[in-house]
């Protein structure tokens, strides 16, 4: 159904925000023989362009970070502060293994004070990202042969099989380069009706930076983010704050923290689902923002946007977990839009 050994290894290959050095090479790697050109931009966004038959221009976003940290002290006894790059849970951190790529990646784990040694009002209450460090077991002159402030971190979590879904760190968002890959593969001997943009961003995580960027630099005329979105379908949920459920299909995006989805695109997207039987539900997800809004508001002439989404459980925290047949679907309906994209009346009604 998928290749999960390319997933699996997308969503291994380290990259923060600011750091996406090692997953651009890897992107530039696959992309290479499937589409006309190749740009790197000043930032580091990936452009792989796919020309068409006419020259209008289509941007597709799926952001290379993760979220991460940075080095921001080194104490006396070789312990190390940091500082988040993207959000983070803190009770998901506690005695989770993380890689400090110093002058070599180092395996640290992260720590914070013993439950033996909390009072009964810290009992109650969760302790601030500010109460953690990470240990590497060495003294602070050893760390300080290989370490540095500024050094990125990120999570040693490998991606594995679990029923009908793929469990791993950084799914978000690496399995949206994934799903873009795949569909740039699927695409390599398709005359497409207008130009397609395939950008790999930078530093999604910490404010739609490289989209922003990437959209002034393109001004396209049409836009699809390709992101994670919530399923909280677990124990607990409301039926009203369930957002979208796993399994159930490719999510069509219709408002997040930083953009209302263009209706025409809204209504493209679903038309395409339903004539070609690609399960889909609507999202709506009231925190939180994507490529998208960058994409959206940065061109010179604004764009015609919408967004595909791929449920996500566990989102951004140490592990996280995608349903296969989803992330299947979304490569059918992204490779459909980008097919069909002239084929649909785009004035306003």
């Amino acid at each position: 159904m998928i290749n999960v050994t390319l997933l699996k290894k997308i969503c291994e290959t380290p990259g923060a925000p600011g750091f996406e050095q090692k997953v651009r090479e890897l992107v530039i790697k696959e992309v290479t023989p499937m589409v006309d050109e190749v740009r790197l931009d000043a930032m580091g966004n990936v452009i792989a362009i796919k020309r068409g038959k006419e020259r209008k221009k289509v941007m597709v976003a799926a952001h290379m970070d993760e979220i991460g940290f940075m080095v921001s002290h080194i104490d006396d006894d070789g312990f190390l502060r940091f500082y988040p790059l993207g959000g983070f849970d803190p009770k998901t951190l506690t005695s989770q293994r993380v890689i400090v790529h110093g002058r070599k990646d180092l395996i640290g784990v992260m720590g914070c004070k013993p439950i033996h040694m909390l009072s009964p009002e810290e009992r109650n209450k969760a302790l601030p990202i500010n109460e953690y460090f990470i240990d590497l077991g060495m003294p602070k002159a050893e760390v300080e042969k290989w370490v540095v402030i500024g050094d990125p971190v990120t999570r040693e979590r490998e991606l594995i099989e679990m029923g009908d879904c793929v469990n791993s760190k950084s799914i978000d968002n690496r399995v949206s380069v994934f799903i873009l890959i795949e569909t740039l593969r699927e695409l390599q001997k398709e005359n497409l009706p207008y130009d397609v943009y395939a950008v790999f961003t930078v530093q999604e995580e910490v404010g739609l930076r490289g989209a922003i960027s990437s959209a002034h630099l393109i001004d396209p005329d049409f836009g699809f983010g390709l992101d994670v979105t919530i399923a909280y379908d677990v124990p607990g949920a409301k039926s009203h704050e369930v957002v979208t459920k796993l399994g159930h299909g490719a999510a069509i995006k219709i408002l997040d923290g930083t953009v209302i989805s263009d209706y025409r695109m809204v209504s493209y997207l679903k038309k395409l689902a339903t004539e070609q039987q690609i399960p889909w539900q609507p999202e709506i997800m009231t925190g939180g923002g994507t490529d998208t809004g960058g994409i959206q508001r940065h061109g010179k002439r604004g764009a015609i946007v919408g967004a595909i989404s791929i449920p996500l459980r566990h989102l951004h925290q140490t592990i996280e977990m995608a349903h296969k047949q989803d992330i299947y679907n979304c490569i059918r309906l992204l490779k459909l839009s980008l097919q069909q994209l002239d084929q649909f009346n785009w004035e306003f009604k």
